[in-house]
């Protein structure tokens, strides 16, 4: 039947193509290539050819099965003499038995399982993946390390078979480069992390990493690298260990890493080897009090499955910090580890429980890859056609065609499973990562926190954490105590000193002036001076020895340049450096320093001479200006005065000589409160009241600086500070190769031109004495500590203005340097007890001369130091005449009228002088004037209204008169007319 369908298709095929050869379109189905066609041919032929495929197989280069096959290969590549090798087979048959008895995963579709042996080798690994293939797996699970883990993902690429791994961690697998690569347990990446949050909750800086020199390894340190960069720590020493390395080649790296001063130390290996180390670490006494161990979680999965471990290899990890993957207990872990005690004697370690989950992730895909349309068809690759030879039996190997669909489907995966939620970022990483911290003690675990990618360190579990954020800023109580190799519940302080043998070099500058800070003897060459004792002294307060040996600095000529002496720590050539080194800002960068143990900025220096009493002594308190200011403003303060009372005070008037005496008594006699005149106005007392204040205030600080002046040695200067230095042009001493000239370069915007290097001390004398205008110098800026000594016996100069910065000396170390915070705290210590101060006094204290108890010419009273004062008088004064004005322009206008008339001036002829005369008049003059003619107006309005009443009643008696005459005369002619 099979051939006859086949035969009737060929047949047909010429001549469909000749039908419709208009429409020219290549497609491929099931191996054929046929032209397109009407609908109704096209779907006829379909059907032939999906109910009559299994004919075609035969001959063709595709091999294809029913959709849903009766098995589905499954192959993995495990070491079977490891550990982990040994329980996850284990765990990958329970978890293949749970999945073939569940009929509603793969719906009567059973998962086969093949074993492959790597036996540790990468050869054998590749090889065995090779077999795999040949058998049509459709996944690969495994390999155990990252190294095989790398080999076998570029035949995963090749043949498009989804490869997971519940046990190759290396970080650099998740890269685009291994697209076919399925990590089922979490990525180093996140085990690194939680170890850096570890240093950096216990404060150390510098860790030692110990690790098997593999991809496994250099990937996962270097992703510690990063994460301890992060933190503002690092890794000090790298001590890689070959993977074939015996326990002789282990011990010669150990020995290494015991000479560094690192104590922490992080051991990234496998289950297998790790033990290994850890007894080389014993027997050269590196378990003992003040190491730190810190183990992935290799340790956690020997102390897991090996349980109970022989009393020998536990006692080579107590006080080990480790860690473990954490999962949740729930009713299915709780289930899987009562059935593994049946299964095995060995412990359940949590790989046990990714390895099961592999299966059942896979299967969850199969049966997802099923329900899509999916098949297991497989074809082969054409490009090993190329590589001939018997050996090279390549062409029996397949692509898998539904690889890509499967893989899809394996990350979309969304379940439950022993780990947890098992779900897949877009970074092909599962979610959640989370492990548990644990501190080995006894013959056990015991946990002391967790660490998440969410939520850091917690000493509660991960899950309570993200539900309570509370609890996340208790960052202080993130893990609880730990007890550490020695044993000791005193947390180490991670470092020691260096036993390599090799004592520090540490840097001193010879100096050739101020012998009294950094010195060195010309008999013995060794070094004296206040730093020195300083340094010595620190050094034994030190809980540990520090070996050193002290290195001249310089030529002995001149006294060499700090910076560059930091700067030789900086490029190796010191250790440390010593001496009278004061911390600036472009120091800081290239080095450590410790707690500074003398303060000392700078300062100026200039001549000085002493001040002598003088005729016009009495003058010096005020600045000229001052003096001008104050006599004006008394004879302001008379003119107001005397402007307020004049028209109602009979003391402000008078003549107008008179009243000048008056005015310039009233003004000075204020100044001792001895002044005869009353006020009688509001607005003269409120203004006499303020300045009583004004002159109160002048008065005191009269007083007070005359007193100072009369009384008090002084010295002069023309310089008075670097305020005055920056405003002149005269040139300016430095101390040669000091940090001083580049300082007052940038800072104070001083020209270079002005700037004189001088070396000695007797140089500067000689050219502060000179002067500028003699081939000298105005003054001198050095730092305070070294100028003292310099005055101590030189009493013609002296310190001018205030200290301009605030620095001190401290020792240099390299950046990062755990020496610096503790010779920090042994120098506090020094000063706690008064050592530090017997010292500065054994090498500092000087008798000083006689010019150091004087005190410097007291400045003048400026008219600056009252100007405000005089600012708010004279406001005030301002606003009581603006008020006065105001007041008297309006009496001038009510009685301006009556002042007309009384004059007899017109109001042309003069407003400004009648006005004058208005305010010159005293004020209860115009008042009476306006009383006296308002009673003369209303009199003239008493005479005016009579005389008006007398013609009105005249005239009202006229016309009644007037009026009864013509009545009387109308009756008369009536009676006439009526008689007639």
């Amino acid at each position: 039947m099979c051939v006859l369908v086949f035969d009737i298709i060929i047949c047909c095929l010429p001549t469909m193509v000749l039908c419709f050869s208009d429409n020219f379109q290549m497609v491929h189905e099931t191996g054929l290539f046929v032209r397109e066609m009407p609908m109704n041919l096209v779907w006829a032929l379909v059907v032939l050819v999906v109910n009559f495929s299994g004919c075609f197989t035969e001959g063709m280069n595709n091999t294809s099965v029913s959709t849903r096959p009766d098995v589905v290969n499954v192959a993995s590549i495990l070491t079977f003499d490891s550990i982990i090798g040994k329980v996850a087979k284990i765990a990958l048959q329970a978890a293949i038995e749970d999945v073939n008895s569940d009929p509603t995963i793969l719906k009567g579709t059973k998962l086969k399982i093949t074993f492959h042996d790597s036996n540790y080798s990468g050869f054998l690994s590749m090889m065995a993946a090779l077999q795999v293939m040949e058998t049509e797996a459709v996944a690969l699970i495994g390999p155990q390390s990252s190294v095989l883990a790398h080999v076998i993902s570029h035949v995963a690429n090749e043949l498009q078979v989804p490869l997971l791994s519940f046990t190759a961690t290396d970080p650099t697998l998740s890269s685009l480069q291994y697209p076919f690569f399925v990590r089922t347990t979490h990525s180093d990446l996140y085990q690194m992390a939680a170890i850096a949050d570890i240093v950096e909750y216990y404060e150390w800086r510098h860790v030692i990493a110990i690790y098997i020199d593999d991809d496994h390894g250099r990937n996962g340190i270097i992703s510690l690298g990063d994460r301890l960069a992060a933190r503002g720590c690092k890794i000090s020493h790298k001590a890689p260990i070959s993977p074939q390395a015996t326990k002789t080649d282990i011990s010669d790296v150990l020995v290494q890493v015991a000479l560094m001063e690192s104590r922490v130390l992080v051991v990234h290996t496998y289950a297998n080897s790790g033990l290994d180390i850890l007894e080389v670490a014993k027997s050269l006494q590196m378990l003992d009090n003040g190491y730190v161990w810190i183990a992935t979680n290799w340790l956690s999965t020997n102390i897991d499955i090996s349980s109970p471990l022989p009393l020998n290899t536990i006692d080579v990890m107590q006080g080990f910090i480790t860690l473990r993957s954490y999962t949740k207990e729930s009713n299915l872990t709780r289930k899987f580890a009562s059935e593994w005690r049946n299964l095995t004697t060995f412990g359940l370690s949590t790989y046990c429980l990714y390895a099961y989950d592999t299966v059942w992730l896979l299967a969850r895909a199969l049966d997802a890859y099923f329900d899509h349309g999916g098949n297991m068809s497989f074809s082969k690759d054409i490009r090993l056609n190329v590589l001939k030879g018997e050996i090279l039996k390549l062409n029996s190997l397949s692509i898998f065609n539904g690889g890509n669909l499967l893989l899809q489907d394996i990350l979309k995966v969304k379940m439950k499973g022993l780990t947890g939620v098992v779900e897949y970022t877009s970074d092909k990483d599962l979610v959640f990562p989370a492990y548990e911290v644990l501190n080995v003690i006894g013959t056990g675990v015991r946990k002391i926190g967790y660490w998440s990618n969410s939520s850091g360190l917690s000493s509660i579990p991960p899950e309570t954490v993200n539900m309570d954020p509370l609890h996340q800023s208790s960052s202080s109580e993130a893990l609880h105590d730990v007890i550490w190799p020695g044993p000791t519940m005193k947390k180490p302080r991670g470092w020691v000193f260096p036993e390599n043998g090799r004592q520090m070099v540490i840097g001193v500058p010879h100096r050739v002036s101020y012998t009294e800070f950094v010195g060195q003897s010309e008999d013995t060459n060794a070094f004296k001076g206040y730093c020195i004792d300083v340094f010595t002294s620190a050094v034994n307060l030190l809980p540990y020895a520090v070996p050193y040996k002290f290195q001249s600095y310089g030529d002995g000529v001149k006294n060499p340049s700090n910076t560059k002496l930091v700067s030789s720590i900086d490029a190796g050539v010191f250790d440390a450096a010593v001496g009278d080194i004061a911390i600036t800002t472009n120091r800081t960068q290239l080095a450590d320093f410790s707690q500074p143990f003398i303060e000392s900025g700078l300062v100026v220096v200039a001549p000085v001479t002493r001040s002598k009493s003088s005729t016009w002594a009495f003058l010096r308190p005020f600045s000229p200006l001052m003096w001008c200011v104050s006599g004006i403003f008394f004879i302001v303060v008379g003119v107001v005065v005397w402007t307020l009372e004049h028209r109602i005070n009979d003391e402000f008037r008078g003549p107008p000589k008179k009243q000048i005496v008056t005015v310039l008594w009233f003004s000075f006699s204020t100044m001792f409160s001895s002044h005869r005149e009353n006020t009688l106005s509001a607005l003269g007392r409120m203004v006499l009241i303020l300045w009583l204040f004004v002159v109160l205030i002048i008065n005191s600080s009269y007083t007070a600086n005359l007193t100072s002046i009369l009384t008090v040695q002084k010295l002069y200067s023309p310089i008075k500070g670097i305020d005055s230095l920056m405003a002149s042009k005269d040139p300016i001493g430095y101390p040669e190769n000091s940090f001083v000239r580049n300082y007052l370069i940038a800072e104070y915007g001083i020209h270079e031109d002005r700037l004189i290097p001088l070396s000695l001390p007797e140089d500067f004398e000689k050219a502060l004495k000179a002067g500028p205008n003699h081939g000298g110098v105005a003054a001198v800026v050095d730092e305070r500590a070294y100028l003292e000594l310099f005055l101590s016996t030189r009493c013609d100069f002296s310190i001018v203005g205030q200290e301009f910065t605030k620095n001190g000396w401290g020792f240099a170390f390299p950046r990062d340097s755990p020496l610096a915070a503790d010779l920090s705290t042994a120098i506090l210590k020094l000063s706690e007890n008064g050592e530090l101060q017997r010292i500065h006094d054994k090498w500092l204290l000087r008798s000083a001369c006689s010019s150091q108890g004087t005190k410097f010419e007291v400045d003048q009273l400026e008219f600056a130091s009252f100007q405000g004062l005089f600012f708010i008088f004279g406001m005030a004064c301002f606003l009581v005449l603006i008020i006065y004005i105001a007041l008297t322009i309006r009496q001038f206008y009510k009685h301006y009228p009556d002042l007309s008339e009384t004059t007899g001036r017109s109001i042309q002829s003069g407003p400004i002088k009648t006005f004058i005369s208005f305010v010159d008049e005293k004020e209860e003059t115009t008042k009476a004037r306006s009383k006296r003619k308002f009673s003369e107006g209303s009199s003239s309005t008493t005479y005016a209204n009579n005389a008006a009443m007398q013609n009105y009643n005249s005239n009202r008696t006229y016309a009644s008169n007037a009026s009864l005459q013509n009545y009387n005369g109308s009756r008369i002619d009536m009676s006439v007319d009526t008689l007639k």
